[in-house]
This record gives C-alpha cells, structure tokens and sequence, in this order.
C-alpha cells in the first residue's frame, strides 16, 4: 500500500520567526503513526534551521531546486552534497515556475534528477500543463514529454526512489483546481505510463497532486485511486491549513 504524502513548498516565503513558529506547530499538531508522511521544502537560508528543529521528529525536510554539478564556479547554486549536509531527504525537479520563470528546459529537469539520484536524494519531478495546452487538449503529450525526457536519461529504475507530483500550471496559485476527476484522469495517465515499463514500479510509485490544495478538497483528491497526496503551496505556509490537509487524510 502506498503511503499518503503530504510536502509543503515554501517557495520564497520566510523568515526564521515563521520558520520556528511553524515547524513547532506541525511538531505539536502532528499525530505519529497513520498512514501520512509530511514533508517540507523550505528556502535553501533556512535548511539549518529546519534540520536543528525538526531532526529526530517524522517530519522530512527537501530543498526546492539543485544544481547539477557537483561543485565549482557556480555562484549562487546549490548542490546535492549541500543539501545532504542538512538532512534533506528530498529535492524538487522541474516545478513549473522553475520551468516558465528560469526557464530550466526537460534535460535541465533531467540533469537535476539524475544528480539528485546519484547522491541519494529523493527526487520530486514535477510535470504539468498550462491553461493553453490544457484546452488545446494537449495535456497527455506534454506530460508525457516531461516524463519521457527523464526516463530516456534515468530509465525507469530511476524511479523506484522518486516521485512524480502532477502540477497543472492553471491551478498553482490561482485557487483553481483540477476536479477530482481531472486529477485522477492525468495521474492514471502517468501510472499507466510507468506500468508499461514495470508494473511492480508503477505500482510503488507515489504521485502528487498538486494546485490550490486545501483542507476542504483533500480528502476528496487524495481518495482517488492513483492520487498519493499532494505537494501544497500557499496553504503549507499556515499551520492550520497545512494539518487540516493532513488530517483530512489521516
């Protein structure tokens, strides 16, 4: 049975008092045991502090973007020792603003990955369509771009410790939502996919919903056959909205 995953991306939001303040709520209002991993993916400044305050406790920590390269004259980039070296399980790989607004293109997204793997991170890859190519019914083929460009570089092995979160760009951040149905139509898209390559992978593979999830619409999502929990953006940000997602699920 695969576990529910619930991870928080912070984006560029923060502070140490918001850091300290938050954590300590998800540690009080966290109940152990159930069927629900959390996870949280704070700004790169704040790692130490969400290593010192959350080491010892269930939940996992990741960072929201690396650089490939192991080390060098890259300044201003993160790499996968780095993060190792406060505690991060996690990474994301080729969430949508890193694709639209830094323009990080499926081999830059492939390159994070592999070098995610090879230092024994847990890649996220992160994979979706925009409002255009969503009407334009192009959603399958550019998720299937996004996968495959992966694969082809990680084949699907890669994918016995990582996972996929679907992220239709429409609903980040926008307070829209895919329907259940919608959601779970494109996550058995990308089963499906994974099970013609190795149906015991495909069957472990944890995949994320993600866009404008709330307390209010988890429980209905996450119920879906293919959905595996979410990766949340504004409401991770709340301690109250970050658990009400938690417990609808628990």
């Amino acid at each position: 049975m695969r576990r529910i995953l619930v991870a928080g991306n912070w984006k560029m939001h923060g502070t140490q008092a918001m850091v300290k303040s938050l954590l300590e709520g998800l540690l009080a209002g966290s109940q152990p045991g159930g069927n629900v991993d959390l996870a949280v993916f704070p700004p790169f400044p704040y790692l130490a502090q969400t290593q010192a305050l959350l080491q010892q406790s269930p939940i996992a920590w990741g960072a929201q973007n690396l650089n490939p390269v192991a080390q060098g004259a890259h300044t201003g980039e993160v790499s996968a020792s780095m993060l190792l070296d406060f505690g991060c399980r996690y990474v994301l790989a080729g969430h949508s603003e890193r694709r639209t607004l830094y323009g990080e293109s499926d081999a830059d997204v492939a390159d994070r990955f592999e070098a995610a793997l090879a230092a024994g991170l847990e890649p996220i890859l992160c994979v979706g369509e925009t409002l255009e190519e969503r009407e334009n019914d192009e959603t399958e083929a550019v998720v299937d771009r996004q996968l495959t460009a992966v694969l082809d570089r990680c084949g699907v092995s890669g994918f016995q410790k990582a996972v996929v979160a679907y992220e239709p760009v429409w609903a980040i951040g926008t307070g829209m939502t895919a329907s259940p149905e919608q959601a779970q139509a494109v996550h058995a898209f990308i089963r499906n996919k994974f099970d013609s390559l190795d149906d015991i992978i495909a069957g472990q593979l944890r995949i994320l919903y993600g866009g404008s999830v709330n307390g209010s619409n988890a429980a209905d999502l996450f119920a879906r056959e293919d959905i595996d929990g979410g990766l949340v953006g504004g409401a991770s940000l709340k301690v109250e909205d970050f658990l009400a997602i938690r417990n609808a699920v628990a």
